[in-house]
């Protein structure tokens, strides 16, 4: 695609750009109306955790932490800046769960194209280029986060190697084996899996890695349990089963080399987010559904053959 076909002259669902997105990128109409709604959600989103956190270092990321908390980085509870380093601690956090996705693609060589099916405000991409040095495309169905997320590598001198467009997930506009890895992080449970892994594997080479981080509920618990309703209401998205994810992959040619269970891992995230200023009333949903089983957080790893 040239620069002159991402300049934004196509209309969105209500006819027309908002002044605050850039020429820089392409707004289509969405192709369902459930899309528009997804749009229009994070067109909208104006919580403050995911700036607070991008603030500290520049990386603004739109999905959630694992690993120990340092509690000698969180100071004493009284002290005046235990709330800043409470944030510095969870973005450590976040970006740990970003560097934890990225060391499962695989090896990645300069010359390749990566895909962040899904990509928000830019921070795993950014990250992506840094390790490899290679071109990372992103995808997003909000102009908002697209124009935040191009700004953003402008910033920082890689709009050469980082980009992010406005378009479907499902449908990109990338050639047939293109991309030596592709990932969705914490954002496949705003699609159909089988469409998505059928677009995955058509954007991929073959022997090319996809990998996913996603909560999804737990068959063995039965069905989703009140917890994930909750989450599932809040995010306006669809949580799948892992069994959901499993049978989908096999179905489009991405078979599964690693699944890690992440949950015991991010429980100390939610649980030092629920005591800080920047709660959204979600936590509570997170963590119970965590420990009584219903939800998992899970990467999986497949290859594309």
């Amino acid at each position: 695609m040239t620069n002159a076909e991402l300049t934004a002259t196509a209309a969105t669902a209500a006819g027309s750009t908002p002044a605050s997105v850039s020429a820089s990128v392409r707004i289509p109409s969405p192709a369902t109306p459930y899309q528009g709604d997804i749009a229009r959600y994070w067109d909208g989103e104006a919580r403050p955790v995911n700036l607070r956190l991008g603030d500290v270092d520049g990386l603004y990321h739109h999905h959630y932490g694992i690993g120990a908390v340092d509690t000698s980085a969180l100071g004493d509870a009284g002290d005046g800046a235990s709330e800043k380093k409470l944030i510095s601690e969870l973005h450590r956090l976040e970006s740990a769960q970003a560097e934890f996705l990225l060391g499962h693609l695989g090896d990645i060589g300069r010359e390749d194209t990566l895909l962040d099916a899904g990509c928000g405000r830019g921070g795993s991409m950014v990250m992506a280029h840094q390790r490899f040095g290679c071109k990372v495309e992103g995808v997003t169905l909000s102009a908002k986060q697209a124009d935040f997320a191009n700004g953003r590598a402008g910033e920082l001198g890689l709009q050469d190697h980082v980009r992010a467009r406005v378009c479907n997930m499902l449908a990109t506009p990338f050639e047939t084996g293109s991309a030596a890895a592709s990932w969705n992080n914490e954002s496949s449970m705003y699609v159909d899996l089988h469409d998505l892994f059928a677009e995955h594997s058509r954007v991929l080479e073959i022997g090319g890695r996809y990998v996913t981080i996603t909560g999804c509920w737990n068959p063995r618990y039965g069905q989703p349990s009140k917890w994930v309703s909750q989450i599932n209401a809040h995010f306006e998205c669809n949580i799948h089963s892992r069994r959901e994810y499993l049978r989908a992959m096999a179905d489009n040619r991405l078979v599964p080399q690693t699944i890690i269970d992440l949950t015991p891992d991010t429980l100390p995230y939610w649980e030092l987010r629920a005591t800080s200023s920047l709660v959204t009333g979600i936590e509570d949903a997170f963590i119970n559904s965590y420990k009584d089983g219903s939800f998992q957080y899970l990467l999986i790893a497949a290859d594309r053959v």
